[in-house]
């Protein structure tokens, strides 16, 4: 009876951790779709130089904010080197996002541009989101090229870090 009683544990722990892993990537998603939706609306609102805005914009999204998009940034998260673990710089930020930027390029060519766009843009976005959900790293074909991977970031927690001085080093008990 407690042979089984542990397998069932151990499925739930292993359940839980799968779907907590499936919802960040989920928030992952939500976050890119925040920063296409900047750049679509750039886009559209300024053409033609809001795809040239756009396509600025995307390139160093990743490497403003020590590593964080808006999107990235209104979710929690933030790129890092997968080298160094330093904040994404601005050339990993332009390889990382380069399955954007190419078919947003071509998007400055009004029709036969707006159509090679949709036709290289839409396979890119789906091998995106594919290798995102089933490699078990959760990397994008993005941070394979630019060897960069995001993780979760809370702002509370580094400004805590920061702190030169914790409240116990200025106590009366000092030796």
């Amino acid at each position: 009876m407690l042979r089984y009683l542990r397998y069932y544990v151990l499925v739930d722990k292993d359940y839980l951790l799968k779907k907590s892993i499936r919802t960040a990537k989920n928030f992952r998603l939500l976050a890119k779709l925040i920063d296409l939706f900047i750049v679509l609306i750039l886009s559209v609102l300024f053409f033609p130089l809001g795809v040239i805005l756009a396509i600025c914009y995307i390139g160093v999204a990743d490497s403003i904010q020590h590593g964080q998009s808006v999107g990235k940034k209104f979710m929690g998260f933030r790129v890092i080197s997968t080298e160094d673990g330093k904040p994404c710089s601005i050339k990993q930020s332009v390889i990382r996002n380069l399955p954007i930027i190419i078919p947003l390029f071509l998007a400055i060519i009004p029709l036969w541009g707006w159509i090679l766009a949709i036709i290289i843009g839409v396979p890119l976005m789906l091998l995106e989101t594919y290798l995102l959900y089933k490699l078990e790293t959760g990397h994008r074909l993005g941070d394979v090229m630019a060897d960069t991977t995001v993780m979760a970031h809370d702002d509370n927690k580094l400004a805590a870090k920061k702190k030169k001085k914790s409240w116990f080093d200025g106590g009366v008990l000092k030796t």
